[in-house]
């Protein structure tokens, strides 16, 4: 479980191969992650990735294809900045919102705004993830928790504050680009609900 609150970027140094997946490798001597142990998880760009080969630099992850596939992390290549939050641990502060890493599809930035010193992103999202969407609820976009400020039909915007446009991998993104979206877990168990209520 995470809290979408990004505690470093790190980089991609390294990517293998390996049938259809790969192995990446992860550079974040920020985060001492020698003090991690191998095989616990953590959120890069959003998705719950297990740790390995751990050592004081950074650490490694296995892909398989389908993350490959249904997330942005097929399209990172060497040198690539990713968030990084390592998972909650008991008694740590609830930051952002309960987030758990499992991305539910990919959405586009439409648009990018300034207002004052902020920014505006616009982006638009699957069909089937809008509903999921509301305004003052809460969204993961590449493992950053952000507030809803609008949503019309398929599309949604968050307004962007300078320290998040400086921390995170956010301030790099321009129109076109696709970012990991995970939607709010409360809402998707309560649309859940609802459908199971309906067919009682």
């Amino acid at each position: 479980m995470f809290t979408g609150i990004v505690q470093a970027q790190g980089r991609v140094s390294a990517r293998v191969q390996r049938g259809g997946g790969c192995r990446m490798r992860i550079d974040c001597a920020e985060l001492q992650p020698h003090r991690w142990h191998e095989g616990d998880s953590v959120a890069v760009a959003g998705c719950c990735l297990t740790v390995l080969d751990l050592d004081e630099d950074g650490f490694s992850a296995d892909l398989s294809a389908e993350t490959l596939t249904r997330t942005s992390l097929g399209q990172l290549r060497e040198g690539d900045p990713v968030n990084l939050e390592p998972a909650l641990a008991a008694g740590d502060r609830l930051g952002g919102h309960l987030v758990t890493g499992h991305v539910d599809g990919l959405a586009e930035v439409v648009s990018i705004q300034p207002s004052g010193e902020s920014r505006i992103f616009r982006f638009r999202v699957p069909g089937d993830l809008a509903r999921f969407v509301a305004e003052k609820g809460s969204v993961t976009l590449d493992g950053v928790s952000l507030t809803v400020n609008a949503v019309d039909d398929d599309a949604f915007e968050v307004n962007l504050i300078p320290h998040t446009l400086k921390v995170t991998t956010l301030g790099r993104l321009d129109a076109g680009a696709v970012v990991n979206l995970e939607v709010d877990l409360v809402a998707r168990y309560l649309d859940r609900l609802v459908e199971m209520r309906g067919k009682a």
